[in-house]
C-alpha cells in the first residue's frame, strides 16, 4: 500500500519534507521565503491536491496576502525546485513525496476523497519510454495520472 493511503506519522512526514526543502534551497542558493515555506506546509498538511485559490485562501487568512500572484509564484518556485507537482487533471498541486530523488511523477487519485498518492513509477515510466522509443517517438514530458478509489473509500462503499 502507498504511504499516502495508509496510516503513518504525518508530522514526521511533514518535518522530513520541510528539512529536505530547506537543505535543497540552501544548496542551490534559492530563497525559501516565508510564503514559499508556508505554501509547501499547506500542501504537506494534506495528502490531496489543492487548487491555487484554496491555497491563496489559507494564505489570506494567515496574513500572507490576497492576490493570486502570491500563491502562483510560490507554487511555480516549489514545482521548479521539485518540491511540488501540478496535477493536470485536477488543475491543482500536491507536495512531492520523493524528496530529493530525480523522478518522473505518477499519481494515484481517489475520485471519492480526492487523496493523491505518488508511488514509485520507475517501471511504468520505463515501459512508456520503451514503447515511445520503439515507435521512434521522442518524449518531452510525461504525466501519469490514474483515477480510481483508494482502499479506505472502497471499504466504505462495500459496507
Amino acid at each position: 500500500m502507498v504511504r499516502e493511503f495508509q496510516e503513518h506519522d504525518h508530522e514526521h512526514c511533514i518535518s522530513d519534507a520541510m528539512a529536505s526543502a530547506e537543505a535543497r534551497c540552501a544548496e542551490r542558493s534559492a530563497r525559501f521565503t516565508p510564503v514559499r515555506r508556508r505554501v509547501l506546509e499547506i500542501l504537506l498538511e494534506e495528502h490531496r491536491a489543492l487548487g491555487a485559490y484554496d491555497i491563496l485562501e489559507r494564505l489570506r487568512a494567515e496574513g500572507f496576502g490576497s492576490q493570486p500572484p502570491v500563491a502562483y509564484r510560490a507554487l511555480d518556485f516549489l514545482v521548479s525546485h521539485g518540491r511540488a507537482h501540478r496535477i493536470e487533471r485536477l488543475n491543482a498541486f500536491v507536495a512531492c513525496t520523493h524528496g530529493d530523488a530525480d523522478h518522473v511523477p505518477a499519481f494515484l487519485i481517489c475520485g471519492s476523497c480526492d487523496a493523491v498518492a505518488e508511488p514509485s513509477s520507475d517501471q511504468a515510466i520505463g515501459a512508456i519510454s520503451n514503447a515511445a522509443s520503439k515507435a521512434g517517438f521522442q518524449v518531452d514530458r510525461v504525466a501519469v495520472e490514474v483515477q480510481g478509489t483508494c482502499e479506505a473509500c472502497a471499504e466504505k462503499l462495500n459496507d
